[in-house]
């Protein structure tokens, strides 16, 4: 499937609902996009397309990173880590703050299963305003790997999530922009 063609059926699959989770937002639901296998894999498709020969790991963020980077992972024969809410992974583990516009969260990662100077890509569902994105590369970096490419199949241009990712020199790619 071309990229044309994989947006616009994107776009009629994914929907929009309005004021959830809270007043003012507009929530991009993914979930009917797994009812459809082919599309499923001509997302992977891409994703791999975009990744092939450039990473060496593949780091998903709790939950919904999973449902694409596992996939990623595996096309591209690379390891898949996980990068996960504080308490989630056993030890040994290293850990990563970030502020959130209603308080503060705690990222985790098992420690020693990143090698050093492995390049990655970091993968979520969706790039809102980058903080979690932006510890979980904070990770990637505390266990010496190198942020090549961070990935989502939307990114919301106006909450400027891109900026926040710049400073690191990976390339960024969504498939979506909102």
């Amino acid at each position: 499937m071309n990229d044309y063609a994989l947006k616009k059926q994107l776009e009629a699959t994914i929907e929009t609902i309005p004021n959830f989770p809270k007043e003012g937002i507009l929530f991009r639901d993914i979930s009917p996009i797994f009812l459809n296998p082919k599309l499923y894999e001509a997302v992977i498709a891409d994703f791999v397309q975009f990744s092939k020969g450039k990473i060496d790991a593949v780091c998903g963020i709790e939950s919904r990173g999973f449902l694409f980077g596992i996939a990623i992972a595996t096309a591209l024969e690379v390891p898949f880590i996980l990068v996960r809410k504080k308490g989630k992974l056993p030890p040994p583990i290293i850990s990563e703050a970030y502020d959130l516009e209603y308080g503060s969260a705690v990222i985790e990662m098992c420690e020693g299963q990143l090698k050093p100077g492995q390049r990655v890509l970091i993968h979520d569902d969706l790039l809102a305003t980058g903080g979690t994105t932006e510890a979980a590369a904070k990770l990637v970096k505390k266990q010496g790997g190198i942020v090549s490419q961070f990935s989502f199949l939307i990114g919301l241009k106006d909450l400027q999530g891109e900026e926040r990712l710049r400073s690191f020199g990976a390339e960024i790619y969504n498939i979506l922009e909102y």
